[in-house]
């Protein structure tokens, strides 16, 4: 089946199945997948499914990217923190969304990755995308405090320094647990500095590593 049409198929799926804003659908129908994978794989950008990058880390389904933005409740112009830039595919959605005068902060432990990812941001022609070689799971001080985090990796639990470096009222969300499974939580961090918590499903990702992840 042709991509676009694959592509057509998932925006009608969610749209009778899910909540999704139409700013969210508008983000994923704006940016190209084929562009944040290798050209072998082009042809499956839009089955619904992770596909591999490289050293073992994949780029999401489709469907998870689109659960994770939209549980974020982005609004324009605000300033987002991910950990794990993989190809990038998460940030560009994010980046559509917040608009030019918002700002996403992505990092990344895999230094190929992290090229990649601004190839792929230079390809797609968006510009409000910082990436750095970084453990992002230490947060980034001197860009905080961020209205919104995203870990797209595997954790134990939600790293005390970038619950430190959200703004309250803000989400965090990441997949929580251990290697083998994990829960999808979203935190809305509340005035005493405590999270407020929402499970939304099991889901399967590969590990975060640095100071607050898993072992290597």
């Amino acid at each position: 089946m042709m991509p676009e049409l694959k592509k057509k198929q998932l925006i009608e799926f969610w749209r009778e199945n899910f909540d999704f804003t139409e700013e969210e659908i508008g983000a994923f129908a704006s940016v190209k997948r084929e562009d944040f994978i290798s050209e072998k794989i082009k042809d499956y950008a839009y089955e619904d499914t992770p596909l591999p990058l490289i050293r073992g880390k994949t780029i999401s389904q489709p469907t998870t990217v689109m659960i994770m933005t939209s549980a974020l409740e982005i609004a324009p112009g605000e300033k987002i923190f991910e950990v794990g830039t993989g190809s990038g595919y998460q940030a560009a959605l994010l980046a559509r969304i917040t608009g030019d005068k918002g700002k996403i902060i992505t990092t990344e432990v895999v230094p190929e990755l992290v090229e990649f990812a601004k190839i792929n941001f230079k390809k797609s022609g968006i510009k409000n995308i910082e990436a750095y070689e970084y453990d992002g799971s230490r947060g980034m001080e001197k860009e905080a405090k961020f209205d919104k985090i995203i870990i797209t990796a595997a954790c134990k639990d939600f790293p005390q320094p970038l619950i430190d470096q959200l703004k309250v009222g803000g989400f965090i969300i990441a997949p929580i647990g251990n290697k083998d499974e994990q829960n999808m939580i979203r935190g809305r961090k509340l005035e005493n500095g405590r999270l407020e918590l929402d499970f939304l499903g099991p889901f399967l990702f590969t590990p975060m590593y640095g100071e607050y992840g898993f072992e290597i």
